[in-house]
């Protein structure tokens, strides 16, 4: 039948700044940051610790009574829940009544990078702290990966593709670009996609602290200052179909994808190297057959970390050449923090209102120019401006590169 362009219907996202989409874009039109002071039940430990840094980007206010059931709740770990809150915003959104027809057709690719983090601390507490005897018997369903998908597919069901990617950072564009492909190639008709993360447990902080990539303070991408990431969680689905299905049912379209490009470096576990992100954003552009001048928003990878993000401005002035003096470049981890596995789909979700709207997510907590950073980053502010294509870039430990390339709803009639 040919290759269908796709388009997404629908969007949901619960994170550091709101519970919603509504909630989320207020703050990026605002440009105010989520990233706050730690707040969990481990705050004490925390403080008492000596821990390097104080901040994260977690869910505010977040209780699963408030969406769950008591046994629905003891069954998923946090990074599920958000994952089902998520996909459950994303099918209102899309506006679309499932049919038994529909759920058979339909697909559910979730990325997370850490899976049921609480849940295996908990386990290890238990075990080694109170030692208990006898552990609870849903910790492996609650702690594996894939449960983000699987109550996904539970709850809706849809009995077609089901699975989880986990490749790091890149596990939600991965799984969205996987998504994106069997709904653009025919094999679904339908596909409920993006990543859910909840790695606020201290052993995991403790694990990213020596690694010396959090932040002191606060993530600052691309400025001179910049110390590196911090931490957040959450998740984000999109809900995507064939754009005929969709203007045949009356849908409100976000935003089209259009490509998506993969590549690994080959190079380091966790420096990132300057041709690999290239080579994936090239991908994407040759996949929905784009040219590089085409493009008019990135929103980049841009982790705050000193070497990453200089990287990460080579590969778009390798690629893009003079043009890349007109792109807007933004990191949106500012705003809602690196929520992993997960960051992606956030990602993702603020790319197509930005299309959707004429609007571009500002870099928060901007200071001074880098030079080795030397694009025009958006600072501190939103912009308006109508743009036509888009790239969001997501690059991983492991030297894992995954890019997907949008199409602003004002353009999908040609």
């Amino acid at each position: 039948m040919g290759a269908r362009r796709v388009a997404i219907t629908g969007l949901g996202m619960i994170g550091a700044l709101g519970n919603n989409v509504s909630e989320t874009w207020a703050a990026v039109r605002e440009g105010r940051s989520g990233i706050a002071p730690l707040h969990s039940i481990e705050a004490g430990t925390i403080a008492a610790s000596g821990l390097r840094f104080s901040n994260g980007a977690q869910v505010s206010g977040y209780c699963a009574c408030r969406h769950f059931t008591a046994n629905q709740a003891a069954l998923l770990d946090p990074f599920a829940q958000f994952a089902v809150i998520a996909a459950r915003q994303a099918l209102a959104d899309s506006g679309l009544t499932l049919t038994a027809e529909l759920c058979e057709n339909a697909a559910v690719v979730t990325g997370s990078g850490m899976g049921g983090q609480s849940t295996l601390a908990a386990g290890y507490a238990r075990l080694y702290q109170r030692e208990a005897k006898i552990d609870p018997p849903f910790i492996i369903p609650r702690a594996m990966a894939n449960a983000g998908a699987s109550h996904i597919s539970m709850e809706f069901a849809i009995t077609g593709p089901a699975y989880t990617v986990s490749t790091a950072c890149c596990s939600a564009n991965h799984a969205i670009g996987q998504a994106f492909r069997m709904v653009r190639d025919g094999d679904v008709d339908l596909a409920i996609a993006g990543g859910s993360e909840a790695p606020f447990g201290f052993g995991l902080l403790k694990a990213f602290e020596a690694m010396r990539v959090i932040s002191p303070g606060t993530c600052r991408p691309f400025s001179k200052d910049r110390r590196g990431f911090i931490l957040g969680e959450g998740g984000a689905m999109l809900l995507l179909e064939p754009l005929t299905a969709a203007r045949a049912r009356g849908a409100t379209v976000h935003a089209e994808l259009v490509g998506f490009g993969m590549s690994s470096d080959a190079h380091h576990l966790t420096h990132l190297s300057s041709d690999g992100p290239l080579r994936a954003m090239r991908a994407a552009l040759r996949d929905a057959r784009l040219l590089p001048e085409q493009i008019g928003y990135i929103n980049a990878h841009g982790s705050g970390t000193p070497i990453n993000d200089a990287l990460e401005t080579r590969a778009i002035r390798d690629l893009f050449g003079t043009h890349a003096d007109h792109l807007a470049v933004s990191s949106t981890k500012a705003l809602h923090g690196h929520a992993l596995g997960a960051t992606g789909a956030m990602e993702a979700v603020l790319t197509a209102l930005a299309l959707e709207h004429g609007l571009l997510p500002p870099t928060a907590n901007f200071t001074e120019p880098d030079p080795e950073c030397d694009l025009d980053v958006i600072p501190n502010h939103a912009r308006p401006a109508r743009v036509e294509f888009a790239l969001s870039n997501s690059f991983a430990f492991g030297g894992l590169n995954a890019v997907l390339a949008f199409r602003a709803p004002g353009q999908l009639s040609a």
